[in-house]
């Protein structure tokens, strides 16, 4: 076992441990073993000069962010010709060394490093500007937060979560349309996250496939002494064999023995030219490098019998055709459903029940009709919508036709204003994930907002739903419970008005003292001379209320919900009037950010989402991080607070010394 290895599992020891002690409360190791190991592991770290970032000898500040910055790659990232022969892999390699590896199925991401740390960590995005994401980085749980190396070091790599903690994350989801669909979605969100604590619970990890910048350091002309040069920095580098044309067909068959039991997620191969200044005179064409090449998996086919064709109505009003058939293994897994996505591919397959159709799995992950065999063309498309039974209609657009169902109060159409009904910002109600809410929109149980207050009639029904239970329902009562008790904002807000979002709602809501029925009935152009509302705004508030049937929704509504009575004090007169805030960085004080938000404006301030010269304070916990709101800050003399600082100062300590922070 080689000292990165030893790290590693040291690493993953005494985290356990830890994890067991404080969270679990049961000892699996003594303190002395415990600190025996430690002090291994800390002189480790010391000898080689690589960190890695779930160490327990460092301590990892998550980072929030209220969006992700973009930022322009040094150098485009190209997208890999294709090719599924393996004789045009030998073929293409000619007479030159080449490097065989796994094409992971993840999120690539470029690092950079600096003085030995990690400096910078950006999405692919679209090749040419990608998302920053290096706080979440930060948690990946192999990648190096330290490397011996000094020097700029850029290189590329994948973001991926292994198969196996992509079923322990599922498992702990008990609504099982909820579920994560394949572990490439799951690690392309949890690395875009904008908490990146979350990304933490995630367990991605990262495996560099290129280095891309090491200056002053001489590789021999040779990428595979590149990727044994990152190993030495603490980096795992994507599993590879070197090749020639007389071994590569050979070994791309070994590759294949291998994905059945390969622990990360992979779509095919990647082979590139070990030679760099040979690839690098290849130039490239207008879509792909000339130096590298990906190979992807003959597709595996099997026939089958087409039994159904369901039609699954939408939040947008697209009712999209799943293709029902004889159950047929595939790729080592059972399938018997397949997205047709539209009318259009339905009629070119030529589609009818009982036909013989061919199926695969598209990247050996999604099922798809491959050909259809009998062509029988005699699927009849729906004419009234399976939900609503309302009427549809094909739309065309650019070549391609889509069914759509024509009825406004579509219950599938209701699905995202009730999400957005439940969401944190609206009437906050926790155990209603889209899934669980298109299942109780297809059941009858909800109809207007009111009636989620009134699901204990379903209450047998509910328990019963497949990924619910008991514990389930218990939950979701009792956060609709917690959300009778409400504000007029939120509910204001949690209609979707258009235009509407939660500050406007509070905006709207202070000027007329949270008097709803003079609120209501406001004259745009009244509306309009609010500051910060303007036509738009007041226009859509307005014409949103005229409409009977949300005037009735809110009637109902309010038979079921508590609204708290707030004591209006003018704007001017409010202690921290004027002042403007950051918040950045994990709380512990307040449940979250928008928590905190709340308290900040309802003294007064405006809360914004960066650092600028119109800053009085930013609050951070982790003063000392190298964030670039600490950064910004500390540049234009933006005062830090804690939590603790905030409350001390302008919740306990009253509001004499609100003015230092502009000073």
């Amino acid at each position: 076992m080689n000292e990165v290895q030893r790290m590693k599992e040291l690493v993953a020891l005494l985290n356990e441990a830890s994890k067991a002690y404080y969270a679990q409360d049961r000892e699996i190791m003594d303190n002395l073993e415990y600190d025996r190991l430690y002090d291994e592991l800390a002189g480790l770290e010391e000898k080689t000069g690589i960190v890695l970032t779930n160490s327990p000898t460092v301590s990892v500040g998550y980072e929030a962010v209220e969006e992700l910055p973009k930022e322009r790659h040094e150098l485009p990232m190209l997208s890999l010709g294709k090719t599924k022969s393996r004789e045009e892999l030998a073929e293409w390699l000619g007479e030159q060394k080449g490097i065989l590896s796994w094409k992971l199925d993840g999120l690539t991401i470029v690092l950079t490093y600096r003085n030995g740390s990690l400096f910078k960590a950006v999405t692919r995005g679209n090749g040419e500007v990608g998302e920053v994401v290096t706080g979440n980085a930060r948690t990946f749980i192999n990648l190096p937060a330290h490397i011996p190396w000094k020097g700029e070091l850029v290189l590329r790599g994948e973001a991926v979560i292994t198969y196996a903690d992509f079923e322990k994350i599922n498992q702990k989801i008990e609504d099982a349309d909820a579920r994560y669909k394949n572990p490439r979605n799951l690690c392309s969100g949890s690395v875009r996250q904008l908490n990146s604590e979350i990304t933490a619970d995630r367990m991605v990890r990262f495996f560099a496939f290129s280095l891309v910048k090491a200056e002053g350091t001489d590789f021999g002309n040779s990428r595979e002494k590149q990727l044994l040069f990152l190993q030495q920095q603490g980096f795992e580098v994507v599993q590879y064999r070197c090749v020639t044309a007389q071994n590569v067909v050979e070994e791309v068959t070994a590759f294949e023995g291998r994905v059945g039991d390969y622990p990360v997620p992979s779509d095919g191969l990647v082979l590139m030219l070990d030679d760099i200044a040979y690839g690098k005179s290849l130039g490239v064409t207008a879509k792909f490098p000339r130096d590298s090449i990906a190979f992807k998996w003959a597709d595996e086919l099997a026939e089958t019998t087409l039994l159904e064709m369901e039609w699954s109505a939408s939040r947008t009003g697209l009712i999209n055709p799943v293709a029902v058939f004889a159950p047929v293994e595939l790729e080592g897994t059972t399938v018997s459903r397949a997205s047709v996505h539209n009318v259009s591919i339905v009629r070119e397959l030529k589609l009818g029940i009982g036909d013989r159709i061919m199926v695969y799995k598209a990247n050996m992950i999604i099922p798809q009709i491959a050909q259809n065999l009998t062509k029988s063309d005699s699927l009849a498309i729906p004419k009234k919508c399976p939900v609503c039974m309302g009427p549809t209609k094909i739309l065309r657009e650019n070549d391609t036709e889509t069914l759509v169902c024509t009825n406004p109060d579509c219950d599938a159409k209701k699905i995202k204003a009730f999400t957005l009904f439940v969401s944190r910002d609206a009437m906050n109600i926790d155990g209603l994930s889209e899934a669980t809410l298109e299942k109780f929109l297809a059941k009858g149980f909800l109809h207007t907002y009111a009636d989620l207050f009134g699901l204990e009639r379903y209450r047998d029904e509910i328990v019963e739903m497949e990924g619910f239970g008991e514990k389930s329902y218990q939950n979701l009562t009792e956060s609709l419970e917690r959300a009778r008790h409400t504000t007029l904002p939120r509910l204001i807000y949690s209609f979707g008005i258009p235009n509407i979002g939660i500050a406007n709602a509070k905006m709207l809501c202070r000027r007329y003292r949270n008097d709803l029925p003079k609120l209501l009935h406001a004259p745009a152009e009244e509306l309009a001379g609010i500051d910060g509302v303007g036509p738009v705004i007041a226009a859509s508030f307005h014409d949103f209320w005229e409409a009977k049937k949300n005037v009735d929704a809110l009637d109902a509504l309010l038979g079921e919900v508590e609204i708290a009575q707030e004591v209006f004090v003018e704007e001017e007169a409010l202690p921290l009037a004027g002042k403007v805030f950051v918040i950045t960085g994990s709380l512990v004080h307040f449940e979250n950010r928008s928590a905190l938000k709340e308290r900040i404006e309802a003294l007064g301030a405006k809360v914004t989402g960066s650092v600028t010269g119109k800053t009085d304070f930013l609050i951070n916990n982790d003063s000392a991080s190298g964030s670039s709101k600490n950064k910004k800050a500390k540049e234009l003399g933006v005062e830090i607070l804690t939590e603790e600082d905030f409350i001390q100062r302008f919740l306990e300590g009253g509001m004499e010394n609100a003015d230092q922070g502009a000073e």
